[in-house]
Formats: C-alpha cells, sequence, structure tokens
C-alpha cells in the first residue's frame, strides 16, 4: 500500500499529469457551468422544499445557500470524475510503458459502459448526498461519511478503467478490487483541499493503476 500510494505521488507532479489535470478541469468547469444554467433554478427549488421542514424562515434560508453551493460543487467534482474516465486511457498506457514496460495493453475500456458505470456512480452519489445532507455537519462522522461517499463515485469506474486495459479475466478483475475503497478514499481526501481536489480523479486513476499492476508484478517475482 506505501508503495503504491508513494509511486502515484511522483506520478501526479509529472509534467504529462499537470497537463492532462488541466485540461479536464476545463472541460469539467465548462460542462458543469452549462448544468448549473439549465438547471440551477429547478436545484434551488428542490432545496428549498427539501428543508422546508426546519420551523425557523432564517434557518431555512442560511441552510439552502449551503446546500446549493455544497451541490453546485458536488456537481463539479462528478464532472470532473466522468471527464477523467472519458479521457484518462492514454495516460494509463504512458504511466505503465514509464513503470511496467513488459506488461502489454490486452484490451480497451467500452466507452459507453465506461460513461453509464460514471453516470451510475454520479447518481448514486447525489442522491445519497442529497438525503443525507444533514450527516455532514456531524464532527468527524460527516468527514468520514464524505470519504465514503466519494469513494463510492470513484471506486467502481476507476477499477473498470483500469482493468480493462490490463485484465482479461473477469475473475482476475474481480479479485482486484480488494482494498480498493481505501485506495478510493484516500484520492478521495483531495476533495477537501481547494484546488487540489481537482486531481483528485486522476490520483485514483493512477493508485488503481499501481495497485492492479503493482501487485501482478509482486505476484510474478514470488
Amino acid at each position: 500500500m506505501t508503495q503504491i500510494i508513494t509511486k502515484s505521488f511522483k506520478d501526479i507532479f509529472s509534467k504529462t499529469v499537470l497537463l492532462f489535470t488541466l485540461k479536464v478541469t476545463l472541460i469539467s468547469a465548462v460542462v458543469t457551468a452549462i448544468i448549473a444554467w439549465l438547471f440551477g433554478s429547478m436545484l434551488t427549488g428542490f432545496v428549498k422544499s427539501y428543508l422546508s421542514w426546519i420551523p425557523w424562515e432564517w434557518l431555512q434560508t442560511t441552510g439552502a445557500s449551503v446546500a446549493t453551493v455544497a451541490i453546485a460543487y458536488m456537481l463539479f467534482i462528478i464532472t470532473i470524475s466522468i471527464v477523467t474516465s472519458l479521457m484518462v486511457e492514454p495516460l494509463l498506457i504512458k504511466l505503465t510503458a514509464k513503470h511496467y514496460p513488459d506488461k502489454p495493453v490486452t484490451g480497451s475500456p467500452n466507452i459507453v459502459k465506461s460513461l453509464m458505470l460514471s453516470l451510475k456512480a454520479g447518481l448514486i452519489f447525489l442522491v445519497i448526498f442529497l438525503f443525507t445532507f444533514p450527516v455532514m455537519f456531524i464532527p468527524l462522522v460527516g468527514a468520514v461519511w464524505m470519504l465514503w461517499l466519494w469513494s463510492l463515485l470513484i471506486k467502481e469506474p476507476t477499477l473498470y478503467d483500469v482493468g480493462s486495459l490490463f485484465v482479461s479475466d473477469p475473475s482476475e478483475l474481480k479479485a482486484k478490487k480488494k482494498g480498493t475503497t481505501i485506495l478510493a478514499m484516500i484520492a478521495a481526501a483531495f476533495n477537501y483541499i481547494p484546488i487540489v481536489n481537482i486531481f483528485a480523479a486522476v490520483f485514483a486513476q493512477i493508485l488503481f493503476l499501481h495497485h492492479v499492476l503493482g501487485s501482478e508484478e509482486v505476484g510474478s517475482r514470488k
């Protein structure tokens, strides 16, 4: 685990990864702005309706403002995850050539399946987030809860993206799931830090790459 994290941190500061992240961020910002423009009033109406049970009007107003900003931020995080998933294949292949030159690319993610997995994860995340929003305000519990929610957004799509390139056996890919929740939560922690949050999705992809291929490398040495 330590080796996986160390390698991933070294990779994330490379010029290739930085340029990729910048491109993904710009695209995601535009997409999020369009979504907010098209559906902003609907989301605001939903939030106000959701908080209508609160007896104090001032608290409703404050809560609605906080919730609207939080939802907009979550939409941005979801969009970055989806865009990263769709664009990351060439980057993963480059990193593989650098760290695991003997490991061949055996396949390619199906773009439709990759998109559907990302959208599914994003929808599950958003629904659970909306209906457990008050949990965010419980000290420590709220922080851990958000990390777990963000891991849902990352885990399945990322494992599919990486696994489709290098693992042709479905049972072998299933075995690779072990430990991925922790890796996804480590990457998700980036979302708590402004600016650094744009690296969360690509960091997860790199972590999973070293998890999948690094464990194979150790196994072959044995």
